[in-house]
């Protein structure tokens, strides 16, 4: 028979759960709400003066080419960073998964990198591959390669998807190690009793058992990739060269903070907020009915 929590007072829930009810709504619901209203003013730089547009701030986003490049940009950088980190994750907690000796050790060090902020790991990987001072970039020259993030957008693209997918991949390697060690022992016994291969075992009994780890670390990597993504590029690139690296994170603070134009900036972040959204409730929509519970 199992016990059942009595409160004994009728405001006792609602007086534990107030705090967290109370940082939702000022951290989430008020900024969002106070970016709706300003995505509807046309404010100076200054804000000495404030003036109702109605949906004009969204109106000439949609007029910009340059806006929906970064729309294209920001949905293909999540993708690389997305795939590329849960592929690698799962790769290494599938290794992590066998019995090793120092195991233990070896999975400590691989959730490490979790631990460092966004900000660092773009110094870190600037220190590394940095045209001039990187140590890996002498490799790369040695080998032929001509590596100049500073002037090639391509290459400047690349290496902030590598430095955000490193980031990423500690919390996917988590996430995947206890889906692995959930998955019963007996069940991949049992396929390897009616003889399938280790590679054919993974494919149809280990992969499908995590389906429901995937889907969520799936959602939440897009949507580390959208917003998380923001301190990596300010360290790394700044946007550059030219606009190459701009994500619709960065454009919202780089159109706000540095260009001063409040109204554009909060008419992005609430078009940001809304694709979010969306995204998120087509892969609840269709990504999930894949998913074996």
């Amino acid at each position: 028979m199992q016990k059942q929590a009595i409160f004994q007072s009728k405001l006792l829930p609602y007086a534990l759960v107030a705090p967290q009810l109370a940082i939702v709504l000022i951290f989430f619901y008020w900024p969002a709400l106070q970016a709706v209203i300003q995505s509807f003013l046309l404010q100076d730089a200054f804000g000495l003066s404030t003036s109702f547009v109605w949906f004009e701030n969204y109106l000439e986003l949609f007029s910009e080419p340059a806006y929906f490049e970064t729309v294209v940009r920001t949905f293909f950088f999540s993708f690389a960073i997305a795939t590329s980190s849960l592929s690698v994750a799962l790769l290494l907690a599938v290794m992590a998964d066998k019995p090793l000796r120092g195991g233990a050790v070896y999975r400590t060090l691989l959730i490490w990198p979790y631990a460092v902020a966004p900000p660092v790991v773009g110094v870190l990987w600037v220190f590394m591959l940095h045209p001039s001072l990187g140590v890996l970039s002498r490799y790369l020259r040695a080998a032929g390669i001509e590596w100049n993030p500073l002037l090639d957008g391509n290459q400047a693209a690349t290496l902030v998807i590598l430095a955000a997918a490193w980031k990423q991949i500690s919390y996917n390697f988590l996430f995947f190690l206890a889906g692995l060690a959930a998955i019963p022992k007996s069940v991949l016994e049992a396929a390897a009793i009616d003889g399938a291969r280790p590679m054919r075992r993974f494919w149809t009994v280990t992969f499908p058992l995590l389906s429901p780890t995937i889907f969520f670390l799936l959602v939440v990597n897009i949507v580390y990739a959208f917003f998380d993504t923001f301190g990596i590029i300010d360290t790394m690139t700044r946007g550059g060269p030219g606009t190459s690296t701009v994500t619709l994170v960065y454009k919202v603070y780089n159109d706000g903070l540095i260009g001063g134009n409040l109204g554009s900036s909060a008419a992005q972040s609430v078009i940001l907020m809304i694709m979010v959204i969306v995204l998120t409730g087509i892969q609840f929509r269709f990504v999930e009915r894949k998913v074996t519970y």
